[in-house]
């Protein structure tokens, strides 16, 4: 298999935090950083791969907010502490956006909805959404990037797929070999 795209300073990577970054736990949410754990390889080769791009996003649809599972400071608390580690590999994530109401519940920016996309493009407005790449493990993830436009990797899991990706791959540090 080939390259994806040349990414440069000028791309922007897109990346689902459950499943992807960190060990998606199926019927469950992560409410705490003790139940936070880096999937295998992701520490190891975030600074590699991060530093390809201008930009690095994370895009997370966390209803447990909505459920009351957890607060949105506690939530912002946790993506804190997993910054931190990307930061202490010489890694960095630009921001985190968050949506964390219900499934078809107002204001609809979950994914497969553009919004947090919208709004990275308003703070990073350099983003190009022709020029990203957007990596998760569901459906709505793809649908996200495909529909604005951006190339698709799917990372693995038990998650059934229908969507049509431009890569699968076992783990996000392997995205390496294709760009």
């Amino acid at each position: 298999m080939g390259n994806l795209v040349r990414v440069d300073s000028s791309w922007t990577l897109f990346l689902d935090r459950d499943g992807v970054i960190n060990e998606r736990v199926f019927g469950a949410y992560i409410l705490n950083f003790n139940d936070f754990h880096f999937k295998k390889g992701v520490l190891e080769t975030a600074k590699e791969l991060f530093s390809k791009f201008g930009r690095v996003i994370v895009v997370t649809n966390q209803q447990c907010v909505a459920k009351g599972l957890i607060s949105i400071e506690s939530l912002n608390v946790l993506h804190g502490k997993m910054k931190s580690e990307f930061q202490h590999v010489g890694a960095r994530i630009d921001q985190v956006y968050v949506a964390v109401e219900r499934k078809d519940e107002a204001p609809f920016m979950r994914k497969p909805n553009s919004k947090m996309a919208e709004l990275a493009k308003m703070e990073f407005p350099e983003i190009d959404f022709n020029k990203s790449i957007m990596v998760g493990d569901t459906d709505g993830d793809l649908m996200f990037g495909k529909k604005l436009g951006m190339k698709t990797v799917l990372i693995r899991s038990e998650e059934k797929i229908s969507e049509d990706r431009d890569l699968e791959l076992d783990h996000l540090g392997d995205l390496i070999k294709f760009i």
